[in-house]
């Protein structure tokens, strides 16, 4: 049946004008299961499904939606898309061009041991309640305590007037743990593995086991209750050593948006508006230090941005961002490509069948040096280590920020001295990576956060990023919020 609605919206819309369709016909499971204070807060499992119709005609896009696959709604549904495509051509400023196309015909499985959707809800409620009783158990002192369990699948087809027929099935699960310590009015919080309900990857339930919530849960709560007698972190310019629970943040709001070509086109302003990469600075402009190694990479495994094609057919591909310090590539999609007479870096993707693709992060990678993490410590004589996100802002041109972290440590001569609690770093995005003059190579990893937002209406993406722990010199710390 999918088959058959996709072929349908092509002829259909074909016929009533457009010079070119493509169709995603999707279905999605998605489970989310959570405990808070012992008791079941959401057990969900959700379904959805539909097909999206995106067309040009008469120079100018037009889409449209619908959750009703039957061949009378798929037929109206192609036509409504030509319909606002001639309608929006009234106001073009000209006509829309796409790169090179490259249709495919192909399959793509995310793989995996253990299907998520065919472990019994009670295995997985059992390690929930389990790691979520061990911190609260800890001290009167745990006011909040929960745990998460998310799995996620998307099945989609896509179809093109060019000839492209692409079959997907996209996994991927995990969860995490989160606490809050509370003591005369004064809250410190922390994460496991990472804050924002943990940490995600295109994999089986595996993942999940190898998170192992029930052993770190003890030492999850044992450090939201310390964070409580620490010294505050301290207000100065040193150098700040960042581990991949913050990294990945940092990479995502000032690597990854600015990155996007339809920001820097100003095509998109959503969430924290535009960038100030705009293309005159492309090959040109010094974005960081010649350590700094950023692509998007939608082929590393079990990043969540990993698929084998985009939401336009484009296969998954690495793309340099920054290469040895200077700013190089952009993610882009085939129109964006076309205007910087470049191909698609394949970054297109919709949250919904109801929602059209828009540039996305794939997995926006930080690529790993030299170091070993310990030496980096041992290295730095006057600093602040930090770890996992706790709050961060970040203007509409993604160059000046400020980001704090659960927990820190100050370090002295190369060692590890002392926990300091709210710490927070400042900066600007050149300035800052410009900085950075050690990455390790011993705790690279994909992390994946499954709610960046962008757009309006807004869409909801997994993404990931790959990176390790690294330093930057003389940055301002202990910024008050």
């Amino acid at each position: 049946m999918s088959f058959d609605a996709g072929r349908r919206a092509i002829d259909e819309a074909s016929k009533h004008g457009a010079s070119y369709v493509d169709v995603r016909v999707v279905e999605i499971l998605d489970e989310n299961l959570s405990i808070r204070k012992g008791v079941p807060e959401e057990v969900n499992l959700s379904q959805s499904n539909g097909i999206g119709v995106r067309v040009i005609a008469n120079g100018a896009w037009g889409f449209a939606g619908t959750i009703d696959l039957g061949g009378k709604s798929v037929a109206e549904t192609a036509r409504n898309a030509v319909s606002v495509a001639f309608a929006s051509s009234k106001l073009k400023k000209r006509d829309v061009q796409l790169s090179t196309p490259d249709p495919r015909k192909d399959k793509y499985l995310t793989p995996l041991k253990k299907d998520p959707f065919s472990v019994p809800l009670e295995d997985k409620m059992d390690i929930l309640l389990s790691a979520e009783r061990i911190v609260a158990d800890q001290s009167s002192l745990i006011k909040s305590s929960s745990t998460f369990f998310r799995a996620y699948r998307e099945n989609k087809l896509f179809m093109s007037s060019e000839g492209a027929e692409i079959h997907q099935q996209i996994t991927w699960c995990g969860g995490g743990i989160l606490c809050v310590a509370v003591r005369n009015g004064e809250v410190q919080r922390r994460s496991y593995p990472c804050s924002f309900r943990g940490n995600h990857s295109t994999a089986g339930y595996e993942f999940f086991e190898s998170l192992n919530l029930v052993e770190h849960a003890k030492d999850i709560g044992s450090e939201a209750i310390k964070l409580l007698d620490a010294k505050k972190c301290p207000s100065n310019t040193l150098d700040l050593v960042i581990t991949g629970e913050q990294l990945e943040l940092q990479i995502h709001e000032s690597c990854g948006h600015p990155t996007e070509l339809d920001r820097a086109l100003g095509t998109e302003a959503d969430y924290a508006g535009t960038s100030f990469l705009t293309p005159d600075k492309l090959g040109k402009l010094t974005y960081g230090s010649k350590n700094v190694n950023i692509v998007a990479d939608a082929t590393s495994a079990g990043g969540l941005g990993t698929f084998g094609y985009d939401d336009e057919g484009t296969p998954a591909q690495q793309v340099f961002l920054v290469k040895k310090g200077v700013f190089v590539g952009y993610q882009t999609s085939r129109e964006t490509a076309a205007e910087l007479c470049a191909e698609s870096s394949g970054g297109m993707r919709a949250d919904s069948p109801l929602a059209i693709p828009l540039i996305r992060m794939t997995n926006i990678n930080l690529l790993p040096g030299d170091w070993k993490r310990e030496e980096i410590i041992e290295d730095t004589k006057d600093g602040v280590l930090m770890e996992t996100n706790r709050s961060w802002s970040i203007d509409d041109k993604r160059l000046n920020f400020q980001f704090g972290t659960e927990i820190g440590w100050k370090v002295t001569n190369g060692s590890v001295d002392g926990l300091v609690k709210n710490p927070t770093y400042t900066g600007i995005t050149p300035k800052f990576w410009g900085s950075c003059d050690a990455i390790s190579k011993d705790d690279w990893m994909m992390w994946g956060t499954p709610n960046c937002g962008k757009g309006v209406p807004a869409q909801v993406m997994y993404v990931g990023h790959g990176c390790s722990t690294a330093r930057f010199r003389k940055a301002r710390v202990g910024v008050l919020q």
